[in-house]
């Protein structure tokens, strides 16, 4: 990444509490149009950190330059190039959705037409509807479309689908894509790993306050994670034969169920040898790992813990 890509710098970043040390010390640059993820456990800092690149807290150690700009120093030159839906968004029950709209775009430097967003995100059937009134997706919706009127270039989700149920978090992923697809840099918050797996083009794997890993999430997987697990049933013939094979590390019976741990080709090896000894099983698949497994690896828990 060169230098003229570069968004967002931050550089050893920290930030106390008290006696409590909530972000100990962070450095991760973010390029221009990408999906970058800040993935973590609860606690973790991952909303300081984003909390201090916005300039609504004031870091205690390190840099941080957004857009080239320190979000402290220089907030008014920020104002409207960085939307941000926040962690604990809300607006009053009673106000109506083409008002908290209409309100947001009257604040914004160059803001855009905020009837076309109505639209866009599917909210113009709701345009007259109180906040109260509003289901968790279309609440995440409009949190969507308040943090875009600005026609901001730096889009900040923080723990964005969190309380969704799972269609409602999809569509919110496909808003998370139709953001970044129309010319903005995504920093995505989050503590669902198969959130960030999907969505982003590169994570910081967030822990005590520090980075223990940085990468897409594809790289971070095959350096952490690398063992995979092909699985079929062999009914009762014994095939513990295929550990022998290139690439297989261990062969685990249960039952009528095979698991197969190996790396690399191991699929088709695995494939290659059953069929040449009369055995072609139906429910022949592999089970990659996933974030979840790099999280458990390199921090010793899951990220519900």
């Amino acid at each position: 990444m060169t230098p003229s890509e570069t968004v967002i710098r931050v550089e050893h970043l920290r930030k106390v509490y008290k006696h409590t040390i909530a972000v100990e010390d962070i450095s991760f640059d973010v390029g221009r149009g990408e999906i970058f993820g800040l993935l973590g456990s609860n606690g973790a800092g991952k909303t300081t950190t984003v909390e201090c690149l916005e300039g609504i807290r004031r870091a205690d150690g390190g840099s941080i330059r957004v857009l080239g700009l320190d979000p402290q120093r220089q907030a008014s030159a920020l104002r409207g190039r960085v939307g941000s839906q926040l962690q604990e968004s809300r607006l009053p029950d009673h106000l109506k959705v083409w008002e908290a709209l209409e309100l947001f775009a009257g604040l914004a430097p160059r803001a855009l037409d905020w009837r076309e967003l109505l639209n866009a995100w599917g909210l113009a059937e709701k345009r007259s509807s109180s906040f109260a009134s509003l289901s968790g997706g279309q609440r995440q919706r409009l949190f969507v479309a308040l943090a875009l009127v600005s026609d901001p270039e730096i889009v900040v989700l923080d723990e964005m689908t969190t309380g969704l149920d799972p269609a409602a978090r999809h569509v919110a992923w496909e808003l998370i894509e139709e953001i970044r697809d129309r010319g903005a840099t995504v920093v995505l918050v989050t503590h669902f790993m198969d959130e960030a797996e999907r969505l982003c083009d590169r994570v910081a794997v967030v822990e005590r306050g520090r980075i223990v890993a940085l990468g897409a999430p594809v790289a971070l997987i095959d350096e952490h994670a690398p063992e995979l697990r092909v699985v079929f049933t062999a009914g009762d013939r014994d095939v513990g034969w295929l550990a022998g094979l290139d690439h297989v590390r261990a062969v685990t019976q249960g039952g009528p169920r095979v698991t197969v741990h190996g790396d690399g080709p191991v699929l088709a090896l695995v494939a290659a040898a059953l069929v040449e000894r009369g055995m072609v099983p139906r429910d022949l698949r592999v089970e990659r790992p996933s974030l979840e497994d790099v999280f458990l690896g390199l921090t010793g828990h899951h990220v519900e813990d």
